[in-house]
């Protein structure tokens, strides 16, 4: 069985290459909430440092938590000329940060990955006292043909596939349940859109697509060629989606 901090190992390339950026609105708001110039984070499972770069570009420092090494490395070679940022090889359970050490915590697009409790437990470690917590996902808009057509296929060639994002939506209560003294939820709209290779790459990039060794994968990479095909107009596939932010205090 593939251990959660591995799901990742060789796809870091198609990652970087096609995983989106979260909405700029969103980052609107947590800098109203204080993540920005002084503000101390740590950005828990940051694989190729795609959210790091957008609290960087906030003006925060940051502390860019990834276990996996081809993830880190990917988000190294982005980030290491930063004198804000530090990566940090360690799991979002056992971060290795000082007790008391971050304003805020965050984890986009990872928070299905960890053991829910004890990561509850680390962030009250490693938080200050009026330190918080923001959990982010880029979701598709679940009723959409394209993300429906997506999750067929995905079903029929890779045996690990049980749901986008683990099969979690945000409103599951493993989420709810997480936070303790309420939470604040807000939606972006951030539509994205793809070329061709750029949606193909995208579905490659996923932790239960095959991977480029496995002869799954040039069969896979084609049935989403083809349904890229179908979707898009002059060459371009929009595909509805929004950023969706979880902000508050873990339950522990």
């Amino acid at each position: 069985m593939i251990r959660n901090t591995e799901r990742f190992t060789g796809k870091g390339g198609d990652y970087v290459a096609a995983r989106p950026a979260y909405a700029q609105d969103m980052l609107a708001w947590l800098a109203q909430k204080g993540v920005g110039v002084g503000a101390r984070v740590a950005d828990i499972g940051a694989g190729t440092g795609k959210f790091t770069a957008q609290l960087l570009g906030l003006g925060a420092t940051v502390w860019a938590v990834e276990p996996n090494a081809d993830m880190r490395a990917k988000a190294e070679a982005v980030l290491s000329g930063n004198p804000r940022c530090t990566l940090v090889a360690a799991t979002a359970e056992s971060t290795t940060l000082a007790d008391g050490s971050v304003d805020f915590v965050t984890a986009a697009q990872a928070f299905h990955w960890f053991d829910a409790a004890a990561f509850a437990r680390e962030c009250a470690r490693i938080l200050t006292p009026q330190g918080r917590v923001c959990l982010v996902w880029n979701n598709r808009v679940a009723d959409a043909p394209i993300h429906r057509e997506t999750a067929e296929l995905s079903r029929a060639f890779c045996p690990t596939f049980v749901g986008f994002s683990n099969g979690q939506s945000e409103e599951t209560l493993k989420t709810v349940a997480w936070f303790a003294e309420g939470f604040e939820l807000c939606r972006f709209a951030n539509d994205l859109t793809y070329d061709r290779e750029g949606f193909v790459r995208r579905q490659l990039s996923s932790s239960y697509a095959p991977l480029p060794d496995t002869p799954a994968y040039a069969a896979y990479a084609a049935v989403m060629g083809e349904l890229f095909d179908r979707y898009a107009q002059n060459g371009v596939l929009v595909a509805p989606n929004e950023t969706v932010a979880w902000f508050g205090r873990p339950n522990v």
